[in-house]
């Protein structure tokens, strides 16, 4: 399965949107500089009441849909 490494740096405020399910994807840049999209609700998963901030492992299928994010490294 191919993995992608980024940094994500949201408030609580900003997660709100992503939460409530008015922002249907989560746009970021990988570590290597690639463009990557992912869907808004994973960030459930990850969420605190600081937000979401740290290194995170995306992985996705072979065909490119998102499974699963690990945190690698909290702030």
């Amino acid at each position: 399965m191919p993995s992608i490494d980024v940094v994500i740096d949201l408030t609580y405020d900003e997660c709100l949107a992503y939460y409530a399910g008015s922002v249907a994807n989560v746009r970021t840049r990988s570590l290597d500089g690639r463009r990557v999209v992912f869907p808004a609700e994973a960030l459930r998963r990850v969420v605190t009441r600081d937000g979401v901030h740290g290194l995170y492992r995306l992985t996705f299928s072979p065909e490119g849909r998102f499974q699963r994010i690990q945190p690698l490294a909290l702030r």
